[in-house]
């Protein structure tokens, strides 16, 4: 039988520089994948494709797809020796092209075939070929989006999982392409005046049920939706109209699938061999070894290309908790101490601040957002001043006991008035991110109106009063899609939200509701331009636990930026309530969560208007007398 001839190589010149090979090999080399991977381009006069990979402890590698039949004997790969990286030249290869690696480890052993950890397309599950595919060109740094993105603006984000927001039922239920996205999905944010959309991950991942947070093509976006193009054209279009757009980003971990990065070469070469700190018991996935200078490179990378060729606005970083302590989630002896004996993962931390220096120093317009759940100091602190790097970190401790408090019975509420107040104590020891994910509405804890108690008038009018007192505490907002609406039951990717239930008016009442909620955040600078500053905060009755109301105000940069925000979380309308305030003068009812417009009763301050009297009031010369609404939040703007 006559062997197969290799394919001809390029020529005797190498077809990575030693430039970037010496980068590469430091760490320092900001868009590896530029270099690795597979790459379209005309060598000599002939158009084929580059193939580049990184596996130093494998004896011998091919490029293997459909233009070679699979057969590992037609293109075998030169090693740089000294690089670890293999390479070769491929003509007549081009964009579309399915591909693999066929990797022999050092000791001869035929791997799985592996997908190519730097491939910017990949087909789609139950299939795992890389897809040949163009680098997408750079988009351009956008002043604009420097602007809608700094600390003092509004920012409300739309937190979206797009294989489950909506769906085609005449065609079978099937997913929407990125441009059906674009033509539906922008405008319904836009009208709801959300600032931003956060996409749950969006790299091509083989398992639906894990809503992408086990990504296997991190450079690759889903087949899901159609080419990676098509989110290009997204991202641009929202953009266009001034919407942003954040991707939810998973550095922490990945899945052991064979065709992936578990043991790639033969060796843990981007997880650690120690399952003590290299496997995740509670997803059975692989933690990255974020001590190796080529694992560093290959995520932070990863998260510049997204930046740079995608234009998106940040990333929300997952699982930052899970990669910040050598002893999550593991019991007593099953984990293995830093260089000191102490507890912190000294690599990741390591990691994340040179994540958040490289994105700072490259893309300053965009943001980064940590999900964090423990008290680590600095999360959203400067790298100079001993923090994390983050932009934002999300407020967990806010949204538990938020959650908790509104879920009680308004009748016991009083025993645990301080659940509402305590996140005072701690809100501008980080920048804060309030967020009612994807992840309080799964698992069994049902849908965000489901938590809420009493009949189901009650129920709408803690749901709306809920969303008040959130978008009048300072900190940015995060909803996730349905609870815009009301959505009764629990979120289920597998299926298109309850678009029917805006047929009744109690849940299109809430929605009418965080459309104004976002309107009035955007317009009055006092409920955002100051929310990561103390002078942005003032309790005015934080002690009324007898009756569960709340009142603060919100300040902005600019004198006479007032805004009052006073809650009462009990069915009891409470008329002749008197509140000191800061200022003299008028307050004027700008949002009231029990307006009938929103399904309420329609309960308030006669006119929508309170004068001051020189009558004093909680510690101030001034006070207004109200009317509470039951179950209701109310913002009232100061005029002289």
């Amino acid at each position: 039988m006559t062997q197969p001839r290799p394919g001809p190589a390029a020529d005797d010149a190498f077809l990575i520089s030693d430039t970037d090979l010496w980068l590469l090999a430091e760490g320092t080399h900001l868009r590896p994948y530029a270099v690795l991977g597979a790459h379209p381009l005309v060598l000599q006069g002939t158009a084929g494709t580059r193939f580049a990979v990184w596996a130093p402890n494998a004896r011998r590698a091919s490029v293997v797809g459909d233009f070679n039949a699979w057969d590992g004997r037609r293109h075998p790969m030169r090693l740089r020796e000294g690089a670890g990286i293999w390479e070769v030249f491929i003509p007549s290869v081009g964009p579309g092209a399915l591909y693999k690696y066929e990797l022999e480890d050092r000791d001869g052993r035929l791997l799985p075939l592996k997908a190519d950890p730097y491939a910017l397309a990949a087909q789609l599950r139950p299939e795992t070929a890389s897809v040949v595919a163009e680098l997408p060109a750079p988009v351009p740094p956008s002043p604009q989006r420097q602007r809608a993105n700094a600390h003092d603006a509004p920012m409300s984000i739309y937190e979206v999982h797009l294989a489950s927001w909506r769906r085609r039922p005449e065609e079978g239920g099937r997913w929407l392409d990125w441009d059906e996205l674009a033509d539906t999905l922008i405008p319904y944010a836009l009208d709801l005046g959300f600032t931003h959309l956060e996409l749950l991950p969006v790299s091509e991942h083989p398992f639906d049920g894990s809503w992408g947070y086990q990504p296997i093509g991190l450079f690759a976006p889903t087949s899901r939706f159609g080419e990676p193009a098509g989110l290009h054209r997204f991202v641009r279009r929202a953009h266009d109209q001034g919407l942003g757009v954040l991707l939810d980003w998973v550095p922490a971990h990945f899945p052991a699938d064979a065709h992936g990065l578990a043991r790639f070469d033969g060796t843990a070469l981007y997880e650690h061999a120690d399952p003590r700190e290299g496997f995740h018991h509670d997803w059975n996935t692989l933690i990255y070894n974020f001590g190796r200078t080529e694992v560093r490179n290959f995520l932070v990378s990863n998260a510049l290309y997204w930046l740079e060729r995608y234009g998106v606005d940040g990333l929300r970083v997952d699982a930052v908790a899970s990669m910040l302590y050598r002893d999550y989630s593991r019991p007593s002896g099953q984990w293995i101490p830093n260089r000191h004996g102490g507890r912190e993962n000294l690599e990741a931390i390591d990691f994340l601040k040179r994540l958040n220096e490289t994105v700072g120093g490259q893309r300053p317009e965009a943001v980064t957002l940590a999900e964090e759940s423990t008290s680590f100091l600095g999360v959203s602190r400067p790298t100079f001043a001993g923090g994390l790097g983050f932009h934002y970190k999300w407020n967990m401790g806010w949204m538990h006991d938020t959650l908790r408090y509104f879920g009680r019975d308004p009748a016991h509420r009083r025993h645990h008035h301080h659940e509402l107040t305590f996140s005072m104590v701690y809100a501008y020891s980080e920048q804060f991110v309030l967020p009612l994910s994807h992840d309080e509405v799964v698992h069994g804890k049902g849908s965000l109106l489901a938590r809420m108690p009493g009949d189901r008038w009650q129920q709408f009018a803690n749901l709306r009063a809920l969303y008040g007192y959130m978008w009048g505490h300072p900190g940015k907002k995060l909803l996730f899609m349905g609870g815009e609406f009301a959505q009764q039951r629990e979120w289920d990717h597998g299926q298109s939200l309850d678009w029917h239930l805006l047929g009744d008016g109690l849940h299109a009442g809430v929605q009418q509701l965080v459309r104004d909620l976002n309107r009035v955040l955007r317009h009055y600078p006092a409920l955002h331009a100051l929310d990561h500053d103390p002078a942005g905060f003032e309790w005015l009755e934080a002690d009324d636990a007898q009756h569960s109301t709340y009142a603060f105000a919100r300040h902005g940069r600019e004198d006479g930026q007032l805004m009052l925000v006073v809650c009462n979380l009990t069915p009891v309308v409470r008329r002749d309530w008197r509140l000191g305030v800061p200022r003299p003068g008028r307050y004027h009812e700008r949002l009231n969560t029990d307006s009938v417009y929103y399904g309420g009763s329609n309960a308030g301050t006669p006119w929508g208007v309170a004068g001051t009297e020189p009558i004093p009031a909680h510690g101030r010369s001034h006070s207004v007398l109200l009317t509470l609404p039951p179950l209701a939040t109310v913002f009232m703007e100061w005029t002289p």
